[in-house]
């Protein structure tokens, strides 16, 4: 027989009721999961009144960004995502763009967006890969769109949908769809997505699903998400922007910034002056000022004319708008998905702008976009 002293059965009682808490937690965990739960990130947390906080030069977000939420998380193990199915910690309090994205239930989203202020123009559901996903979104996409007055965009997961999908993601109420590329070419892709870290993604497939979905939501209603910082050449990236605009695809940009115990933990952001470039390329593309065809390259790859007028030029960097974020549209015919800090920590130099970017701002910008390593653009002398 065993005995235990009082301050022994006291331990053994705390621990006891502290491990039933612990399992209850659990247990309440494994129950919050989509459809009738979502991750919501924490700038639309702050921009709803949900969590309490203040951005940098009084940022706003102008999208209710949502996220697919299960406590076994996503199979895939992208090697820059924070969302890896191998980066350590639970789905549910993995990082993801560097922030928390803390769980509601879809009631309390749905009261929050239908008094959120007039600022907030766009619901955007991003899935992940997760074969239970592909109902929970439509369900989700349903009750947004019966219970609230926002347009919907959805992020989609191709490797898990057909066709069908999409038609019905569209008579849900979606009006528009993201694909997130992300990858400049088949080869990175393979190496960040696929085989090379025993990951379920293929190139072909997300472009197979990115032609249907252009089919069934027509221009300009689908975008790609593309990242700079990879490995690729500036000509690279210019390249692949072209051929997705001339699909009628519309590019959104985002720098590499990387997650924390991810795979690519200790990679380097990209060179600022090249994001600029490749955001400068980006605008003039997709203006229908020019092409990459228009566009000179050094031998590295590296943008060193951009084939327009120097005044010209001139006026289109000082305006500012092409530094600023790109994603879908609010009615309003502005970007709604202005994802606020999404690459970058917040100060002057950023890497996409959630506001119109002010005088040191673009002055700031016009100091470097031609700087390449120790020499300089020919076009300098504009600014």
């Amino acid at each position: 027989m065993t005995f235990l002293s009082q301050g022994s059965q006291r331990n053994t009682n705390f621990l006891s009721s502290r491990s039933l808490r612990l399992c209850g937690e659990l247990i309440k965990m494994d129950k919050q999961q989509s459809p009738e739960y979502a991750k919501m990130s924490q700038a639309t947390a702050i921009s709803l009144g949900l969590v309490r906080g203040r951005m940098y030069r009084g940022a706003v977000n102008r999208c209710v960004n949502l996220l697919a939420h299960y406590p076994e998380g996503c199979s895939a193990n992208c090697a820059y995502c924070g969302l890896a199915k191998k980066r350590p910690g639970t789905y549910h309090d993995k990082s993801f763009i560097h922030v928390p994205w803390p769980v509601f239930p879809m009631g309390q989203i749905i009261n929050a967006i239908n008094n959120a202020p007039s600022y907030v123009k766009r619901t955007c559901i991003s899935m992940i890969t997760n074969g239970k996903c592909r109902l929970a979104t439509l369900e989700m996409t349903r009750r947004l769109k019966d219970e609230t007055a926002l347009p919907i965009s959805i992020l989609i997961a191709p490797t898990i949908l057909h066709e069908d999908d999409l038609t019905e993601m569209k008579e849900s109420g979606a009006d528009k769809i993201g694909v997130a590329i992300d990858l400049a070419t088949p080869e990175l892709f393979d190496k960040y997505r696929g085989k090379g870290v025993s990951g379920p993604h293929k190139w072909e497939k997300y472009w197979e699903i990115m032609e249907t979905a252009l089919d069934i939501f027509g221009h300009p209603n689908v975008g790609a998400h593309l990242m700079v910082g990879m490995g690729e050449t500036e000509e690279q990236m210019v390249s692949i922007m072209n051929r997705l605009w001339q699909m009628g695809v519309v590019n959104h940009l985002f720098s590499f910034f990387a997650e924390e115990n991810s795979r690519l933990a200790d990679r380097p952001q990209p060179p600022w002056p090249a994001y600029l470039r490749i955001q400068l390329a980006r605008y003039i593309i997709e203006e229908n000022l020019g092409s990459n065809q228009d566009m000179s390259f050094d031998q590295a790859g590296r943008i060193i004319d951009f084939g327009l007028a120097p005044d010209l030029l001139a006026s289109i960097i000082s305006c500012g708008k092409a530094f600023m974020t790109g994603g879908c549209l609010g009615p309003d015919g502005q970007v709604a998905c202005n994802r606020p800090f999404g690459n970058c920590l917040p100060e002057v130099k950023q890497w996409n702008y959630p506001y119109p970017p002010n005088k040191e701002e673009l002055n700031l910008i016009g100091q470097n976009i031609f700087n390449i390593a120790d020499f300089l653009i020919s076009n300098q002398n504009i600014w």
